[in-house]
């Protein structure tokens, strides 16, 4: 059982809890500010009907039991309250022999309590990080606290969750556009991904010879890294500081929600102790904060990591054919808790940028200047407006609006859009708190209209001339201009909405 007890791996778990309880934090933030007006009980996607048309083992949730917005918010507030107790190490604090049964609690209910939410959520939580959170939360729940040894094992299953995410990532990609063969992708992504940062234009604008060296980078850290995971020291840290520092860039050019800082705390059990004490800045603390004697990991808990071991094994069946398969599906999980998935990202690019500009009017007869214009919060619509940082806070209503933009009208993943638009044309509190700006402050609009464009990042010569980020072109009408007394459903091809 010796080599099963990682002694050389207990400053390692420590830094892994208190990142991965800061994801935690984001996360039920982002639900208790945004849950309710997205899928909460009057939601853009209502939580009532979901949840009679969908069973419990189905999708097991607390909202499937307590379907009110109160339930909504005792959860979400009550997972930041957990998510802190976390971040302040407060299961080592708790005194043997119930430091770790304190610890695999705390671990199972911030487990549980986020579980609610992503069973729920629907659309506006089907992205692969959801996924990836309840995933590496599980395992969290078995790595022990207080002045014990984690167990090993543990430590190999979170790396293979980070293995999976990023070899994923690397074969779909070169299974998928024939820019990423042609080394050509880079010259599309900064410009067309869903969210740029205020760094995004400058990438961009970087030289071409750079953007090909970047995809060759991005082969090399996806699927030739994610093997020195399971390497011996150093050859395993090198690997997790080559993921670390790509998740990085990405950090810096992107807005990605949480799952660049996720992959990066996935990537701390690369490390150990030893290889932390080595560092010059580090050396010292490591010395002062760990404790002089690791005990070895209780048998209990290493029976138990051994069983864990040969679930997730049999649970990796499907997501390693699928990974494999030529026909790959990325982001996908193969159980209702999500706790063996399938991952990847971008295996496609898109070459243009399409916006949606939301504009009312209480004009009788509207010409141009007469609509005014709601601003997001993370999708460009004002030209002259750098793009903002976020990351790795997600704003989901904007992420769902860039894939809404890449149809010419609304679809039925869009169905959301609908709802969206009526309670703009009532002021709704709730869903103009998902904005930026309301330009009718005083009172609702009496029309409203979708506008769809085509942007595109100007030159550098031009921004400095004119100020603005964007140029933009208009494509045509996304929803035709309609009030609260006509049929909203019209553009649709739905029925009216009961106001």
């Amino acid at each position: 059982m010796e080599v099963l007890s990682g002694e050389g791996y207990w400053l390692v778990r420590t830094i892994f809890q208190r990142g991965l309880a800061l994801i935690y934090l984001l996360a039920f933030l982002v639900a208790a500010r945004q849950f309710r007006p997205l899928a909460g009980v009057d939601g853009l996607l209502a939580l009532r009907p979901y949840v009679d048309r969908t069973r419990f083992r189905e999708r097991p949730s607390l909202f499937q039991i307590w379907p009110t917005n109160r339930a909504i918010g005792v959860v979400a507030w009550g997972g930041v309250a957990l998510s802190v107790l976390a971040i302040l190490g407060v299961p080592y604090w708790v005194p043997a022999p119930w430091t770790i049964p304190a610890s695999m609690a705390l671990w199972a209910v911030l487990w549980a309590l986020y579980l609610s939410f992503v069973n729920v959520g629907q659309v506006f939580y089907g992205y692969g990080w959801e996924s990836m959170l309840l995933e590496t939360g599980f395992l969290a729940i078995f790595l022990g606290a207080g002045p014990t040894a984690p167990p090993v094992l543990v430590f190999l299953l979170l790396l293979w969750v980070l293995f999976r995410n990023m070899f994923g990532a690397g074969l779909i990609k070169l299974r998928g556009d024939d820019c990423w063969r042609q080394l050509t992708c880079m010259d599309h992504h900064y410009e067309t991904q869903p969210m740029p940062n205020p760094l995004s234009w400058f990438a961009h604008h970087l030289p071409a010879r750079f953007h090909r060296a970047e995809v060759l980078a991005n082969h090399v850290v996806e699927l030739a890294v994610p093997f020195l995971y399971f390497t011996p020291q150093p050859f395993a840290a090198i690997g997790g500081a080559a993921t670390i520092g790509f998740q990085l860039w990405l950090m810096l050019t992107g807005n990605f929600s949480w799952l660049n800082a996720l992959t990066i705390v996935l990537a701390i059990p690369t490390l150990s102790d030893g290889i932390l004490a080595s560092l010059p800045v580090l050396g010292e603390f490591v010395t002062a904060v760990r404790p002089a004697t690791v005990a070895q990991t209780p048998w209990p808990l290493l029976a138990v990591s051994i069983l864990l071991t040969v679930f997730v094994l049999a649970r990796s069946i499907r997501p390693v054919v699928n990974m494999l398969s030529p026909t790959q599906v990325m982001n996908t999980a193969f159980d209702p808790l999500h706790l063996v998935n399938t991952y990847g990202a971008f295996g496609s690019i898109t070459r243009d940028r399409y916006q949606l500009i939301v504009q009312g009017t209480n004009a009788e007869s509207p010409t141009e200047d007469d609509w005014r214009t709601y601003e997001f919060r993370g999708q460009p619509v004002r030209t002259d407006r750098r793009p903002p940082q976020w990351a790795p806070y997600h704003l989901r209503l904007d992420w769902q609006l860039w894939f809404a933009a890449m149809r010419q009208r609304p679809g039925p993943r869009e169905r959301w859009f609908e709802r969206f638009l009526a309670k703009l044309l009532a002021n709704d509190a709730d869903t103009l708190s998902l904005l930026r700006a309301n330009p009718f402050p005083d009172g609702p609009p009496e029309r409203i209209r979708v506008l769809r464009y085509r942007y595109e990042y100007t030159e550098p010569a031009e921004r400095r001339e004119t100020g603005e980020w964007w140029r933009r072109e208009r494509l045509g009408t996304y929803v035709a201009s309609v009030s609260r007394e006509e049929r909203l459903g019209r553009s649709f091809g739905t029925h009216r909405l009961d106001w």
